[in-house]
């Protein structure tokens, strides 16, 4: 995500950093390399020449040249300037005071709006507790109706379509079944087109006029840059957004549309797609964004996909083993699987503050989820009493082990000196937490061991 802008940005913002003093030259410099980062990943002319002049006034201020750290108060002003750029913070969704929430998604052909419609629901129902009704508006292209059903059908979630009656009485019909069942909020996937057109605009703006939309959502591929930006410029101008959905973000290496949309149309962007499946939509915060583009990753964020991943009873049964040194490998794999549902090592190590900036050696070992699959493949080769008490392990068995596995000796051995490491550590993890060095080291007292 943003890869090529943020590699460009951090390497510009590293050199202030190792500065002792600034002086104008050196901002100056700084500038120009940020404003070509910034036009080369597509984002708006007029939308770089402010970024980089609202930095450039307050880096030459003196709260930046009097300071002791000029360097890394400049890091701090693009930071903020990003942040702002961007919506400064998140944009919720609205609600209806009574009934259902209208939800109008629109945008043209391609840009991923039915998948959206679909994510967007599912993201309700999850993080919400909401009963969200889906509606098939678009009768014209050719699929889109059953694409929308099969979704639905596929995470449980409510559908009304009905192809007999035009997409305005399709649209009032599904809100009077979302009045009358309690279902809250009713989406309506509206027709795209391949481009714009008056027709297009002309249905919308029916629909528009027949629902009283809380919400009317623009969905637009990030991969497009100036385009998607384009879109929804013309979008809002007809009809008038209330916010736009970014898809393909995960597939965005330049950044252009997420960091223009806000500025050129007033429109905040309030969801991104970063990923294929339904889960794979997630709130847009403008902060972490910016945190994450310039290197400082997004520990909140990570967090958060933690919490919804990680299957709770099994993290309070894992903990229950490890007061006990009760870890085996078959624990170890399952702690495998659950980081893998994290999402690609790529992003996590972009939420990780300095992760993206690792040497680039360090980075494609940590970022070879190969390991992953060769380490998941030993510990399935392995018998359940090997599982669990590896001290049996001698070469005969290791070179089965590979063997199965399809790798070598050599593979078996590091994973297992591993895994003695990591029961080494909890050994003393858990002894320390016995003496109650822990419980002092978690209430910020001094003398921790290590």
């Amino acid at each position: 995500m943003f890869s090529n802008l943020a590699e460009k940005l951090q390497n510009t913002l590293r050199q202030l950093r190792g500065k002792g003093k600034l002086n104008e030259k050196d901002v100056d410099t700084a500038m120009r390399e940020i404003r070509l980062a910034l036009l080369e990943a597509d984002v708006n002319f007029k939308v770089v020449k402010d970024f980089v002049s609202a930095v450039r006034d307050r880096a030459v201020g003196q709260e930046v040249m009097n300071s002791l750290t000029p360097g890394q108060q400049v890091v701090k002003i693009v930071n903020e300037e990003m942040t702002r750029l961007m919506g400064e913070k998140k944009s919720s969704l609205s609600s209806s005071s009574k009934g259902p929430t209208p939800i109008m998604i629109v945008g043209l052909q391609g840009s991923g709006k039915t998948t959206s419609a679909v994510k967007l629901a599912a993201h309700l129902k999850k993080s919400g507790g909401r009963n969200p009704l889906l509606v098939a508006a678009d009768i014209y292209r050719p699929g889109a109706v059953k694409q929308l059903r099969v979704l639905s059908e596929s995470v449980e979630l409510n559908f009304y379509s009905n192809e007999e009656v035009n997409p305005v009485q399709i649209c009032q019909e599904g809100l009077r079944l979302a009045q009358k069942e309690g279902y809250d909020p009713v989406i309506f996937d509206t027709a795209g087109r391949l481009h714009i057109d008056e027709e297009m605009m002309s249905e919308i703006k029916a629909v528009k006029k027949a629902v009283h939309p809380e919400e009317v959502l623009l969905v637009v591929d990030a991969m497009t840059g100036q385009d998607a930006v384009n879109a929804a410029t013309s979008f809002n101008e007809a009809v008038g957004l209330s916010g736009v959905i970014l898809t393909k973000l995960d597939g965005d290496t330049r950044g252009g549309a997420a960091l223009s949309v806000r500025a050129v149309t007033g429109c905040p962007v309030k969801f991104v797609g970063v990923g294929e499946k339904i889960d794979d939509l997630e709130p847009f915060h403008p902060d972490r964004m910016a945190s994450r583009i310039l290197g400082m990753g997004d520990v909140l964020s990570l967090i958060e996909k933690a919490e919804a991943t990680v299957d709770k009873e099994k993290a309070k049964e894992l903990e229950e083993k490890l007061r006990k040194q009760q870890f085996t490998l078959d624990d170890f794999k399952d702690q495998l699987g659950q980081l893998k549902n994290l999402g690609s090592m790529e992003d996590i190590l972009n939420m990780i503050p300095g992760g993206g900036g690792l040497p680039k050696e360090v980075k494609q070992m940590a970022l070879d989820e190969s390991n992953f699959t060769r380490v998941e493949a030993i510990i399935s080769s392995m018998t359940r009493q090997e599982r669990h008490n590896p001290a049996v392990l001698n070469s005969s068995r290791r070179r089965r082990i590979a063997s199965g596995s399809g790798t070598t000796v050599q593979d078996v051995n590091r994973l297992l000196n591993q895994f003695s490491q990591m029961q080494k550590m909890f050994k003393q993890m858990s002894s320390m937490d016995k003496k109650g060095a822990l419980k002092k080291f978690k209430k910020g007292k001094k003398g921790f061991p290590f």
